[in-house]
């Protein structure tokens, strides 16, 4: 499985405004409704399953990264995105330094292999410090669809 099977690149924020958790997620969801992935009437239900999922601990891995993800049943296929802040976000994570990277990710309850491959790609690719570095230096959407698509072929 390949990043940009469920990132929607249109999705991708470079310049998350919020600086909490919720307003994050918040902000997230609606850039996936915004490119026509999610249906506006399921956002609130999403970020509700989001920030649950949140409560039994926080997806803030550390070292400025955070994956929160889902399962829901109103997403017929995996679907995820990018968001890269600036001013960081207090999202609780297990070192307690501001998150500047977030991969959100919401998958369809009957698919949980998907899901697990998805956050297994996402976990493997944050370890790897280029691409952290590339990413945190990447000021337009285009130089992170660019750096997704790289990464997906092996060249980086």
């Amino acid at each position: 499985m390949k990043l940009l099977d469920f990132v929607v690149p249109e999705a991708i924020v470079v310049d998350l405004q919020a600086t909490s958790k919720e307003g994050a997620i918040r902000e997230i969801v609606g850039s996936l409704r915004d490119a026509g992935s999610l249906q506006p009437d399921d956002v609130e239900g999403i970020i509700q399953a989001i920030l649950n999922r949140e409560e039994l601990g926080s997806t803030g891995i550390g070292q400025g990264v955070a994956v929160p993800h889902t399962r829901h049943p109103k997403v017929d296929r995996l679907v995820g995105t990018v968001a890269l802040s600036r001013k960081g976000v207090e999202f609780a994570a297990l070192d307690n330094d501001p998150v500047t990277i977030l991969f959100l990710l919401v998958s369809p309850p009957n698919q949980p292999g998907d899901h697990l491959r998805a956050l297994e790609n996402i976990s493997r690719h944050l370890k790897d410090e280029r691409f952290v570095s590339f990413l945190r230096q990447a000021q337009t959407l285009k130089e992170v669809q660019e750096l997704l698509h790289e990464v997906d072929l092996g060249k980086l």
